[in-house]
């Protein structure tokens, strides 16, 4: 099937033996195509030739991503880059082994035109071939000896020994502005230290010559920066890919970096965004992830209509091909979602012959989906891999204890999701979470793993409590469900829900209270209560204005709590040596 893949889509390719003439002119044309090129060999390929095709977990395209379980080394792997301009080999900031169209030597041709092309084109063949592992030699010179291997024609020719080689390859537009292969063996530099200190030194994470600071938050501010770019702490061709992504972007370079790892067997892409994109938008690149996805069984009236239109891959199966667009998001120290630097954007299924795209389908994020899966790992049921803490592989939930640590993985990946659910979806969670965590069948068992059951009861804990802080964060802006509500009626919430809090944490997270005392602040310091209501004697104000005045009094005096508890806290642990 692989070999029909997008033979009926438009302006890829032409069937039969005479194809007409592909022109790539611009980033985004030659992002389509590259687009069907590589789901065709690298994806659809692999999936049809190789036994127990590892598909992609609806999971694993939803930040944060997770650190990949094995690497498969009979799948393919590779790296990319592509220039809307050309090539200027001693000035580019990168190393690679130059490839030239015949189009480049133009004046030399018009003079002896035969000998010249016969020439580039000989040269660049062993060009490739210094690079290109002997074992692939004899297939290659078969197939592709007397051809222009730069020509965007036999890219497709091409790919199945791109694949072969370590580096990355080099596309950018030659003489004739036309997109062509341009080099191969290119290493993308890598400038990881200076990006991270100085992303540190951004969002105040780091401090120069601090080096406590710095050691603690560096795995913080290393995963953030990362996951900006569409990457977990993960390889170096992919690591290398995005620090070279950043410094093109920089550069107000028109780029795609593309790499697919044998581990994430992912697509993904990281591209300038399009011409007329606002400012305040071009701070990063535009993230997408192309994977092989299954839909879930649970999707039926989903699967009914990709079966009729005939988007499913593999229909037995229900495997779609799944392009997935994020959306970065700055830091912002005040979000009780601090650590959330990506989120999903847009979903698309991709029609395996026509190219035919459809969005508005729900995929990865289905809120229904995800309160299946976690009925499956309460009841023993789920059987994906799991990764816990990068130090077991789980296979299945059939024990307690595999469940608990299965839970807090769940519970820690998804916990940005849970706390922005809508109040009817979260009692759904609670309830099966509260049906095993307080089972009295089960407290024998939670004795005997007394830890982990207490690090579940933690992380949900934590997520009870972001749920609250969440609402506060609306509050701090008057807005409580989504409509805008008076002075007095955010004080009122504000302090009903400090004081459920403060007998909460109990379950203590320091970055949860530096929250509360960060928005309460914000509240306290509002410029307009304290002109027009607390600096006012009580005699010049109106009864509505003194139980404004008293509100406010009610929360300084519960953030000066919570600043005691909190000063306790540090005191105890600071006194026990942690």
């Amino acid at each position: 099937m692989w070999k029909k893949a997008f033979s009926q889509a438009p302006g890829y390719k032409r069937q039969g033996k005479k194809k007409s003439r592909i022109r790539l002119e611009t980033l985004e044309e030659f992002k389509e195509f590259i687009d069907y090129e590589h789901i065709k060999h690298c994806l659809l390929r692999p999936y049809f030739e190789e036994q127990d095709y590892p598909l992609v977990e609806a999971r694993e395209l939803l930040p944060s991503f997770e650190v990949d379980l094995y690497e498969h080394k009979n799948l393919p792997g590779f790296s990319m880059v592509a220039f809307e301009r050309q090539l200027n080999s001693f000035q580019e900031i990168f190393q690679f082994d130059a490839l030239h169209s015949p189009s480049d030597w133009k004046e030399m041709m018009v003079q002896d035109s035969c000998s010249v092309e016969e020439n580039v084109r000989a040269t660049n063949i062993r060009t490739f071939l210094s690079r290109l592992p002997k074992r692939y030699h004899p297939d290659f010179q078969g197939k592709l000896e007397s051809r222009d291997i730069c020509s965007i024609r036999h890219y497709d020719k091409m790919l199945p020994f791109l694949l072969q080689l370590e580096r990355a390859h080099v596309l950018a537009l030659n003489s004739a502005g036309e997109f062509t292969l341009q080099g191969v063996y290119a290493s993308l530099p890598s400038n990881l230290d200076s990006e991270l200190k100085q992303f540190g030194l951004k969002i105040g994470k780091f401090k120069p010559g601090n080096n406590l600071l710095y050691e603690c938050n560096r795995l913080f501010v290393y995963q953030f920066m990362m996951e900006l770019y569409g990457f977990p702490i993960v390889s170096e061709r992919r690591t290398s890919s995005a620090m070279f992504a950043i410094r093109l972007l920089r550069q107000h370079e028109r780029f795609i970096v593309r790499v697919l790892g044998q581990s994430d067997r992912t697509i993904t892409t990281l591209m300038s965004p399009p011409k007329g994109t606002p400012r305040r938008s071009t701070k990063y690149p535009r993230v997408e992830k192309i994977a092989l996805v299954q839909v879930n069984e649970n999707q039926k009236e989903l699967a009914e209509v990709l079966k009729d239109q005939g988007f499913f891959v593999d229909p037995k199966k229900r495997v779609v091909i799944l392009r997935v667009t994020y959306q970065q998001h700055d830091y912002n120290p005040k979000n009780v979602r601090e650590d959330r630097a990506l989120s999903v954007f847009k979903q698309e299924i991709i029609h395996p012959v026509t190219g035919r795209t459809i969005e508005g389908l729900n995929i990865i994020q289905n809120v229904r989906n995800m309160l299946l899966r976690l009925n499956d790992i309460v009841r023993g049921e789920y059987r994906i891999p799991v990764n816990y803490k990068r130090q077991e592989l789980l296979e299945n939930t059939e024990t307690h204890e595999n469940r608990l640590k299965v839970l807090f993985v769940w519970l820690s990946k998804h916990m940005h999701r849970i706390v922005d659910y809508s109040d009817d979806y979260y009692a759904q969670l609670v309830r099966v979470l509260d049906a095993y965590l307080l089972a009295p069948d089960n407290y024998d068992v939670f004795n005997e793993y007394h830890d982990l059951h207490q690090e579940v009861w933690s992380r949900y804990g934590q997520i009870q409590q972001a749920r609250k802080i969440r609402v506060l964060e609306d509050l701090r802006c008057r807005k409580y469900k989504g409509e805008t509500i008076s002075y007095k009626c955010m004080l009122e919430l504000m302090t009903e829900i400090l004081n459920d809090l403060k007998f909460e944490i109990v379950n203590y997270f320091d970055k949860l209270v530096v929250k509360i005392l960060i928005i309460g602040n914000d509240v306290v310091s509002d410029p307009y209560l304290l002109r027009k209501y607390v600096h006012r004697e009580d005699k010049d104000l109106s009864p509505y204005g003194r139980d404004i005045k008293k509100l406010y009094q009610q929360l300084v005096m519960l953030l000066d709590e919570f600043r005691s508890i909190r000063k306790s806290r540090i005191s105890s642990q600071a006194g026990s040596g942690q």
